[in-house]
């Protein structure tokens, strides 16, 4: 199946096989009609998942569906829960309308900051259709395959301070400790990562898998989740974001070794 169904919201591009892969914070857009509420630092938003859906284009090619939202988390978050529940409780969370940025500073000019009517509209418009769209698709496979598969790709600059302490590895799995996926397809993807010592990784970690990966992923019901937080340095340059040719060709074969495991995983 090569089918594209474009949204307001998203880009859906089905596969032909049980793999979709999500992308919620690649998408840079804020619309005319709310970037007045934004600091000129803002606009640029820099906490984006910079080049992520560039960096697995290849995955069309080996039958995933690929699923890539328009809109920029500064808008609405669509990997946190409708309600707003941290996410990491004890820790410094970014909100479902974020109102920081990763370093803790303002996003919004002083009383700019959404109200609780402008989150509802907000989560009705941009942030609904994305988890349908992932809850119809995942449906879908589940019915043609007997079982699918969903990866929440992200990435992040490898020091934030505010987020976390140190340096993260350049891979950080999560699974939710193990929740939101099968054993085996926890170990094999572990496996991939062991095989290829130049590049550092974590399963379960400081990112265990965000609302998507905990949302959908019931592997007792078919439907199997992981989320890959990928670090900048790995495939870009930091500071200032900008795609590195020479760094995205040196991971390269170890994302594709992670997708082609998910295709070919099967449950037992």
């Amino acid at each position: 199946m090569d089918e594209t169904v474009e949204h307001e919201s998203y880009t859906l591009r089905r596969g032909a096989t049980p793999l979709l892969i999500s992308f919620p914070h690649v998408g840079t857009l804020i619309p005319e009609d709310q970037r007045d509420r934004y600091t000129e630092r803002a606009l640029a938003v820099e906490d984006t998942d910079w080049f992520v859906d560039r960096l697995f284009g290849f995955a069309a090619g080996l039958g995933a569906g690929l699923l890539v939202p328009r809109h920029s988390r500064y808008l609405v978050d669509l990997n946190r829960p409708s309600e707003n529940a941290p996410m990491y409780p004890g820790r410094n969370n970014t909100e479902l309308c974020p109102t920081r940025h990763f370093s803790g500073d303002p996003i919004y000019r002083a009383g700019r900051a959404p109200d609780a009517a402008e989150i509802r509209r907000r989560v009705a418009r941009y942030w609904q259709p994305y988890h349908d769209a992932i809850g119809a698709e995942t449906a879908r496979l589940r019915a043609a395959h007997g079982h699918a598969l969903l990866f929440d790709a992200h990435s992040i600059r490898s020091e934030l301070p505010w987020l976390f302490d140190g340096t993260l590895p350049q891979m950080n799995l999560g699974t939710v400790d193990g929740r939101s996926c099968d054993p085996s397809l926890r170990d094999a993807l572990a496996a991939v990562f062991a095989a290829e010592p130049r590049f550092d990784h974590v399963v379960d970690g400081r990112f265990k898998g965000g609302h998507i990966t905990r949302a959908f992923g019931h592997p007792a019901e078919g439907v199997h989740a992981v989320q890959l937080e990928t670090c900048w340095r790995a495939y870009m340059d930091e500071d200032p974001p900008r795609w590195s040719d020479a760094r995205a060709a040196a991971v390269g074969p170890l994302l594709a070794a992670l997708v082609r495991t998910m295709i070919e995983w099967r449950p037992r």
